[in-house]
């Protein structure tokens, strides 16, 4: 394997883990239910992505080829991830959650 690979391979499964990482943080410590949501939503899903991404080029550099199974593991996180966060975001509004007093954009004010 070339050096170069082996290089952008690193890069894109450290770059991965700190999305992972920043969504994860978020997820803890945001204070509200609509900000909390940002954080697996945004954030780890570009992590995700880049792991997969870099274990993709991983395995394709060892001779095997391409695998189909990582890229429709990463299209189905991608297409999967916003429309759940859609569908949670629409239930707390429902629901009428709490929000913090910093929210702006009630819409049942």
């Amino acid at each position: 394997m070339p050096l170069w690979l082996e290089a952008v391979i690193c890069v894109l499964l450290v770059l991965g883990s700190l999305f992972a990482l920043v969504g994860a943080i978020g997820l803890y410590r945001l204070p509200d239910f609509f900000t909390r949501l940002h954080g697996p939503t945004k954030a780890t899903t570009l992590g995700v992505g880049g792991v997969v991404l870099g274990s993709m080029l991983f395995f394709s550099s060892q001779g095997e080829g391409g695998s189909l199974h990582e890229i429709l593991v990463m299209l189905f996180l991608f297409i999967t991830a916003p429309v759940s966060a859609h569908m949670l975001a629409k239930a707390a509004l429902q629901e009428r959650l709490p929000v913090i007093p910093k929210t702006r954009g009630k819409p049942w004010d």
